[in-house]
Order: C-alpha cells, then structure tokens, then sequence
C-alpha cells in the first residue's frame, strides 16, 4: 500500500487512464501552467502536453460545453471546476446538456464525461464558496453523483468514472485534499454505487458521505469509550445509491442518523431517510436523526463558521440522546 494524499491519489486517477487513451484529456481554470488551483494535476501537463491539459478563460459555462461536445464526438473530457460553487455557472450544460443528450438523442449520443473538483466546506471561505451541491445534481436524472471521502476511494472511484459512459459529477472535498491514506499500489477501480462499512457497530448506524464522514467516524470511535457501538456506513455515490447496504446496516442496528455538510431543506439527506423510513420502518427503534449544516448562509468568522458546520461532537450528542 502507497500513502498518498487526496489529491495526490486524483492526479494518479486522471495519469494512469489518460496514459491508456489519448482521448482523454482535462480542460479547467489553471489546470497547466499553474498545476492546478489545489495542486490536483500537478506534474500534468510536462507529461500530456497543452493538447490534453488545457488552460481555460474564467468562462465555465464556456469550457463545460466545449466538454459536452467534445464528448459527443467520442473525446472522454475531465472538465475541472475550480470549485463546485462555481458550476452554477455552467450549470444549463451540466442539466440541460450533458444529462439529456443520451434520452433525447434516443441513445445516438453518449456523454463520457467527468465534471470534478473542490466541493463542500471551505476554510473561512465564506458564503459564496462553501457550499455543499450535492442534492443539486442528485435530483437531476441522467446524472451520476460520485462523493468520495478517502485517497483510496477517490483514486478507485475516479478511475471509474473516466470510463463510465455518462456524464460524472465527482465531488472532491476542498478540505480533504491534503489528507491522506493507503492507495494499493496496483491498479484498481471502484465501482460506482457501492457503499462500503467504513466501521461495524451494533447499536446505531451512521450514514454519510465525503467530508461528513470524518466526523462520522471520529464520533463512533469516541463512543466506543462510552459503550456505543456505531455502524459507519460511507456511501461513496449517491447516484446510483446503494440502498442495500443502508437497510442491512439498519436491520442490525436499528437506529439511524444521517450525517451530511448540506442544508437540511431538501437536503440529500432527506432522501435517504424517507427510504429507511420506507424500506426499514419495522426495524426502527427511534425516528431517523439528521446533522446537517445549520440553515444560514456560511458565515465567514472562524467561531461561527464553526457553529453552523456538522461536527464530531454534534454527531455524539444526538447518538447519546438516540439512545437515552
């Protein structure tokens, strides 16, 4: 096993495939010369050349389509957004496009292409750049929503989804670039739609995904001192979901909260307990938790930045009453 960083393990991802098809190419805002605004494709362009590593104008709704045509042409584009927040930008390519070319082409046209970059929390970024978008683009049918939380899973899971036939929202979380972990030093993928128990717990099931599951697993470690055994259930993907390791995880514990970085209006979230409720309800003990961020715009002062995100703490605090 390699230690690697987050970001670190992308720019494996993206040079190992693009080694093996010259159709590959990633298009972004300083993806090149300046190697990649949080450093994901360092190195890249000595190696591809600025025919497959290509700079762009501040212009996302610009470069998202050049993507979406380029993919319809057979090309497979990695387009980078510098942070997700700046995807409402491109946002009718990525909806009205990308997602509706196969249906409405009647299958004529694949869309083999990857939208990524920084997604989530900041670091004192403030209201415009520290938003989690996921249940944005999980709404939207056509669309595969990929949330990694790991090195591991970020390198297997992108790999994937450079070969996938559809188009590919992968969020990466902004904080978790430096963070690092094993990543098997042969090749490997991950398939899309397959959770994995980060942890195994009897007493109560944690469901999460990306930057949430930090806190999720820093909570069910520290419980075990107090006799609280938590189920951590990552879910990788959230479209496709993997239901099925949700219900089997709740069937052992009966009890669930669901731990995310979004609001709660409407939040994925939501979603994901409206299905325990549905497919789990007899196995319930108690109503199904949520730690989402607070319902406020992210406030830009370190000690209240603090206070609206979901924590490790918040977590414990609502496990502990869940099972008063």
């Amino acid at each position: 096993m390699a230690i690697l960083s987050y970001r670190e393990a992308l720019n494996r991802a993206m040079t190992e495939e693009m080694l093996k098809d010259p159709n590959i190419f990633v298009m972004g805002e300083e993806v090149g010369h300046y190697q990649g605004a949080y450093k994901v494709t360092q190195g890249m362009l000595a190696k591809f050349g600025e025919e497959r590593v290509v700079d762009t104008p501040i212009s996302e709704n610009g470069f998202a389509g050049i993507g979406v045509g380029a993919a319809m042409v057979g090309l497979r584009p990695i387009i980078e957004f510098m942070t997700w927040n700046f995807s409402l930008v491109a946002i009718d390519q990525i909806i009205n496009s990308a997602a509706k070319m196969l249906y409405m082409s009647g299958g004529q046209f694949k869309m083999p292409i990857v939208f990524r970059g920084a997604g989530g929390v900041g670091g004192r970024l403030a209201a415009q750049h520290s938003q989690a978008f996921e249940s944005w683009y999980v709404h939207c049918p056509g669309l595969k929503v990929v949330a990694p939380a790991t090195p591991k899973d970020a390198c297997g899971l992108l790999k994937t989804s450079i070969l996938d036939n559809n188009p590919i929202i992968f969020i990466e979380s902004e904080v978790l670039y430096g963070f690092t972990g094993e990543v098997p030093d042969q090749e490997f993928s991950i398939p899309i739609g397959k959770g994995e128990i980060k942890k195994e717990g009897s007493d109560i099931s944690i469901i999460t995904w990306s930057r949430a599951y930090h806190f999720a697993i820093q909570a069910a470690e520290e419980l075990e001192a107090e006799g609280i055994s938590a189920e951590v259930v990552d879910l990788r993907t959230l479209r496709p979901l993997d239901e099925e390791i949700i219900y089997n995880s709740i069937r052992k514990t009966n009890r669930a909260i669901v731990v995310e970085e979004g609001w709660p209006q409407a939040g994925f979230g939501a979603q994901v307990a409206y299905l325990i409720q549905k497919n789990c309800f007899d196995y319930l003990d108690a109503p199904v938790e949520r730690i989402t961020q607070e319902d406020v715009p992210m406030p830009y002062a370190a000690n209240l930045e603090k206070l609206s995100m979901p924590s490790a703490e918040k977590v414990k605090t609502k496990i502990r009453e869940m099972l008063s």
